[in-house]
């Protein structure tokens, strides 16, 4: 698939998610928070554009240069919105796109995915935890092997070799997207992506969006709710959403989602992981459509 194709894409799958409500505990068109809003998503969204483009042209599938592309995109989106909006889906929404650039069917990507991640580089290690240090995002790496926030990370990266790939899988046991980046993203491609692909051909995309997203998150608990409040208060979040999957198909479900959104607000439990999750897999399964 073409380069433009994929970055065009990839901006349609930012904004449709950040559009998505009422995703209980995110930004969305009707719920802003007090140090980011819905038109910060929007904006950011747009600006990744041009990196993603530049990182599906020409790739050298022996050394693809993840990391820098990942830096890049958040390095332009902080020249235009002061908060981590985006760093999740970038990390996300790279390699997926990258993949899809090389691969000549859609069941080529998630091949090509691992195939790309086994391919980075200790320098993408280096450029990922500069991205991770512009969006001042916590969690990723703050742990006492190679600590994100150390003055040493990166020289301690370089002397032991430490890839992209092999930062990842370190916070793999409590970061959820660098679980999926380095095991195939099977949150992505078996639970988000085919229940957006389906649900868009019935539902509107904003209830394709918003189920979406109440799925991953009944299957998944969120991993930045586990690490700002415990591996316990995610698994209830999980619960939750799953007893509010059930009755989906009530007449009052709308109603009980805006509940749990508000009940989310005011507890201060923001599923931003799952967010991440719901953006790839609304970017897949446009490119499952391009590639048809």
């Amino acid at each position: 698939m073409e380069a433009n194709e994929i970055a065009k894409i990839a901006q349609i799958a930012s904004a449709l998610e950040v559009s998505g409500y009422p995703k209980p505990g995110n930004v969305h068109r009707t719920r802003d928070y007090d140090d980011m809003v819905f038109e910060d998503f929007v904006i950011s969204g747009i600006v990744i554009g041009d990196t993603i483009r530049e990182a599906c042209t020409d790739v050298d599938v022996d050394n693809p240069k993840l990391g820098k592309y990942i830096l890049q995109a958040v390095a332009e989106t902080d020249r235009w919105i002061k908060n981590n909006t985006n760093l999740g889906i970038v990390m996300m929404t790279t390699p997926i796109a990258v993949a899809a650039s090389i691969s000549d069917s859609f069941d080529d990507i998630r091949e090509n995915i691992k195939l790309l991640m086994g391919n980075t580089s200790v320098d993408d290690a280096c450029d990922l935890y500069d991205a991770i240090n512009i969006a001042d995002a916590g969690g990723m790496g703050d742990q006492d092997e190679y600590d994100v926030a150390s003055d040493n990370a990166k020289q301690e990266l370089r002397e032991n070799g430490q890839t992209m790939f092999d930062v990842l899988k370190i916070s793999a046991p409590w970061d959820m997207l660098a679980r999926e980046m380095t095991s195939d993203m099977p949150a992505v491609f078996e639970i988000g992506y085919p229940t957006y692909h389906k649900l868009r051909e019935e539902k509107s995309q904003n209830d394709a969006c918003l189920l979406t997203f109440l799925t991953i998150l009944s299957h998944v608990p969120d991993t930045l709710i586990s690490r700002k409040y415990g591996d316990e208060e995610a698994l209830k979040i999980s619960l939750m959403t799953r007893d509010l999957l059930k009755m989906k198909d009530s007449p009052d479900f709308i109603d009980r989602v805006s509940e749990f959104d508000d009940y989310m607000f005011k507890n201060k439990y923001n599923p931003g992981t799952t967010a991440d999750l719901t953006a790839a897999s609304i970017f897949v399964s446009y490119l499952k459509s391009h590639f048809e």
